[in-house]
């Protein structure tokens, strides 16, 4: 076993409390790539302690202090940027070059909060009444969790670990059992970055198990989970026990705007490189597409025809262009949602089944659907997968309520090079990221999040900070007591 693939408690790679191992799958292959440690709950309880141990020295150093380290682990994490690519590729799937594209956008926010921490500034607030001063403190909330998924198992918790540390908060995280390599690759690179012990935890174990330790123990004060909309509200009812504070990035059905004015050809490469990224397997991946009336059936004929390009295989192989599906389960929920919207009367264009002959692995051809129906699934839930839903508009006012008839509200995306008609329509869409002309608008200096049942509080930029951090106000008299 690698020596850092193990959990990573007050500054030791160990095992776990069980003697259990779980193994991760490369979903192109269906072969163990390596077996890990599985812990349990007395295990996250432990790391808990030993980052409430940590917490006060922590916070004690100079935010510039911090930021050397988070810096020193952006280095690292770039030098080594290959290597843990490819045990994200292995675990996950992805193309190789995706994996790298993550591997460099951690480092990226590992710099950025090295430079935000030293701007969490409070203010001074002119008083109302002579001898009085006030002021406003910004201070770190205290001990952090952090729950990430699979399928950006650097990126992810990434956002979540330096926003923290770089705001004086101490943290444990718990990765998707499906994807852990990845992180642990990347915690090493804190370690060797001088992190102190007990500043980053790393567990493994159960995921009910590890949420309830976390929901429940008073050591921890802020809960990080980016995953299901259905989880993010269990989170929020336990959360009321303790008045836990929580930071949630939830589902979505991000819907894309394709105005008549647009190069069709350009916008259908853009869109089906946008929507097959990781095939589909993304939070803000592209999920409905409204081609306005005038250049559907051509929208239509150049995204079928860029998609079916699009070459399957093993992401470590030169020229993949999409790689497999996370498991057997996302193979089966993607024909599902295929199966449900055919047999309501969607045409399949392209695509839309398992590659003959495929004898191992989890792939499914990139697939691209036309009359589709409010009454499909796919229109009204997350789909998290190669399927491309093609619909038609006649107005802008139509167009706006259609996308916005959901109960998310994470990502959407314009195509267009009118200016009165991208300004509307970023305003009235009701969702927390809108990317104009752009299908990838995720960035470390920019917020991340979302509106509506997409989740609470927002990550990466100058508000990734802010959940992190408490106000404390204090006013003094200065008269002689």
């Amino acid at each position: 076993m690698n020596q850092r693939h193990r959990l990573y408690i007050n500054g030791q790679w160990c095992e776990g409390s069980t003697a259990e191992q779980v193994g991760v799958i490369n979903p192109a292959t269906q072969e163990v790539v390596e077996e890990v440690p599985y812990g349990g709950r007395e295990d996250v309880r432990r790391a808990l302690e030993a980052a409430d141990s940590a917490f006060d020295s922590w916070r004690g150093l100079t935010a510039y202090e911090r930021g050397a380290i988070l810096k020193g682990a952006a280095d690292l994490i770039r030098q080594r940027a290959e290597e843990i690519a490819r045990w994200v590729t292995l675990e996950v799937g992805k193309p190789l070059g995706e994996s790298l594209g993550e591997v460099k956008a951690a480092a990226a926010y590992y710099e950025w909060f090295a430079e935000e921490g030293k701007r969490a500034y409070g203010r001074m607030i002119p008083t109302s009444k002579p001898g009085l001063r006030r002021w406003v403190l910004k201070q770190p909330v205290g001990v952090c969790a952090a729950i990430s998924p699979w399928n950006f198992p650097v990126v992810l918790p990434t956002r979540k670990i330096a926003a923290a540390l770089a705001a004086g908060c101490t943290i444990v995280t718990r990765p998707a059992t499906q994807a852990p390599l990845g992180a642990m690759e990347m915690i090493g690179c804190l370690h060797d970055a001088g992190c102190p012990s007990g500043v980053v935890n790393h567990v493994m174990g159960p995921a009910v198990q590890c949420a309830q330790e976390f929901m429940t123990n008073p050591i921890c004060r802020k809960v990080s989970f980016t995953g299901s909309t259905e989880v993010g509200r269990q989170l929020l009812e336990q959360s009321g026990a303790q008045i836990k504070k929580l930071s949630l990035e939830l589902g979505g059905s991000a819907p894309v705007l394709i105005f008549p004015d647009v190069d069709v050809d350009q916008v259908a490469q853009l869109t089906v490189t946008g929507k097959f990224r990781n095939m589909g397997q993304v939070c803000i991946a592209a999920t409905r597409f409204y081609a306005h009336e005038s250049i559907f059936e051509e929208y239509v004929a150049a995204a079928a025809r860029y998609a079916s390009t699009l070459k399957l295989g093993n992401g470590l192989d030169e020229g993949t262009d999409c790689g497999p599906l996370v498991d057997s389960k996302a193979v089966e929920k993607t024909e599902q949602f295929i199966e449900d919207a055919v047999s309501k009367g969607a045409e399949v264009i392209t695509g839309g089944k398992r590659p003959a002959g495929c004898q191992r692995g989890f792939f499914f051809e990139p697939t691209v659907l036309t009359n589709i129906s409010p009454l499909m699934r796919l229109t009204c839930e997350e789909v998290f997968g190669p399927i491309m839903p093609i619909i038609s508009f006649s107005s802008t006012d139509e167009v706006i309520e259609q996308a916005n008839d959901t109960s998310y509200g994470l990502a959407s995306y314009i195509f267009t090079q009118d200016l009165t008609t991208a300004i509307q329509a970023a305003e009235a869409l009701e969702f927390g990221i809108v990317g104009l002309n752009d299908m990838v608008p995720a960035t470390a200096e920019a917020p991340f999040g979302g509106m509506k049942e997409s989740g609470i509080g927002r990550e990466g930029g100058t508000e990734g900070l802010e959940p992190y951090l408490q106000t404390k106000y204090i006013s003094v008299g200065l008269s002689n007591l």
